[in-house]
Formats: structure tokens, sequence, C-alpha cells
């Protein structure tokens, strides 16, 4: 376990979607700081140990037969006990759990209710970001820093969020869009948001999204009409 210094006396629960992360597991979870109370792992219909890895590891583990990273993060939040602070994070690897204490503590010293970690501003490996991620990343940011003066630089997965504000949200998106919902209506609600550098990796194991065409194409066009529609969304 990590023992980097807690976060004040808010509780943490931290979700993390995965399907097929078996080799990926044992780093991140081993990695999780101890100050966390609990860790709920949403398993997509993993076919290689994922679920039994996580629980053997200590995560409590919620399996969710449909497709789509926010149908997995809201399944673990229907499970997740009460606490002050929801962090998400990847099963992969990529996202580094020792990052997680910069991530709560802006929410701890009652500076943010969101904090994004930015990988555009933060260390990253070569190849950890495609240039097909860069670009959407860039293009997203920008057209919400045009509709809402929200300065995003990065819609990175690892973020935390005070779980009252995360429930004012009422994040619906069941898969791509999940992320870049979350940024858009918090940018309209008047959420204290900050973004800090994280460190990102190589991810261990083939992408599901950003590693194939289909994936990349799907992801682009969910962010964008994300946006549009919140856009267009009173409220």
């Amino acid at each position: 376990m990590n023992n980097a210094v807690a976060p004040g006396d808010l509780s943490i629960g931290v979700v993390i979607p995965v399907k097929n992360e078996a080799a990926a597991l044992p780093v991140v979870l081993s990695a999780i700081p101890d100050w966390v109370k609990i860790v709920v792992v949403a398993d997509g219909q993993s076919s290689d140990g994922s679920g039994k890895i996580a629980r053997d590891l200590g995560a409590v583990v919620v399996m969710e037969p449909r497709r789509g990273y926010g149908r997995a993060c809201l399944t673990a939040l229907s499970v997740m006990p009460s606490v002050d602070v929801i962090v998400f994070m990847d099963g992969d690897a990529s996202d580094d759990p020792a990052d997680m204490s910069a991530l709560v503590a802006p929410i701890a010293d009652g500076a943010a209710d969101l904090v994004l970690g930015s990988r555009t501003l933060g260390k990253r490996e070569a190849g950890a970001l495609t240039p097909q991620q860069m670009f959407g990343n860039w293009l997203a940011c920008l057209l919400m820093r045009w509709i809402w003066g929200a300065r995003y630089t990065d819609l990175g997965p690892f973020r935390a969020i005070r779980r009252d504000a995360l429930s004012r949200l009422a994040l619906t998106d069941e898969n791509y869009g999940w992320t870049v919902e979350m940024q858009a209506r918090a940018a309209k609600h008047g959420l204290r948001t900050l973004e800090v550098p994280v460190r990102y990796r190589r991810r261990i194991g083939a992408s599901k999204v950003s590693g194939t065409l289909r994936g990349a194409i799907g992801a682009g066009v969910k962010i964008l009409y994300v946006i549009g529609r919140e856009a267009l969304r009173q409220g």
C-alpha cells in the first residue's frame, strides 16, 4: 500500500471500471493509498479472471453485463457506501495511484469540488496518448472554453469529486461521453474545478477504445455530441 499523507478527515471511495485487466490490476490495486476507505471495481464481463483478482486484492467487485464506460461507473456508484469524495481511475495501470493525494488535497482544503488529473500538464510516457486522443482532447476543451469559459486541458479519466457535487450533476452517459459530460455539467453548474498535473503511463494490455479505429471514431463522435447536447440544454 502507498503510505501517502491522508487528505484531511475526508472518506474516499475509488471507482475502477475494468474489462480484461488481469495483468494490470495487481499493479493498480497494490498502489492504492491506504487511506482509501473502499475500492469498487465494475467488471464488464471479463474473461480473464479480472473480477476474482480484484476481489482477492481487497476490492468490492460488482458485475456489469452491459457495455459502456459510463455504465460501469454508474453501476459502481450504485453500490458505493457513504463517502465524501469519489475518485475515478482506469484499471489498466496508465494512471498512477500515487497521484491520488494531489487530486484529493484541493477538495480536502476546501478549494475545489472537482479536481481533474491533466495528462497534458503532467509527464507522460512516449506513446501513452495517441495523436487522435491528443487532438480530440484539444478540440473538446476548446469547445467547452468557447461555450462555457471552462479552461480545461484534458478529458482524462483520473479525477476526484465531492459526492454531493457529483449528485448535483446527475450524470447519465453510459459510454464514451462520461468524462466530458461531467466536465460540461460542472461548468454549467458552477462547480469549483481545478486541474492538477498527473503522470500517465503506457497501459498494460491493448486498449478497447483508442487502440481501434472504430473505438476512436465512436469516442470522438460521442464527445462532440455530448458537448452539443449540453450547450443546447438549460440547467
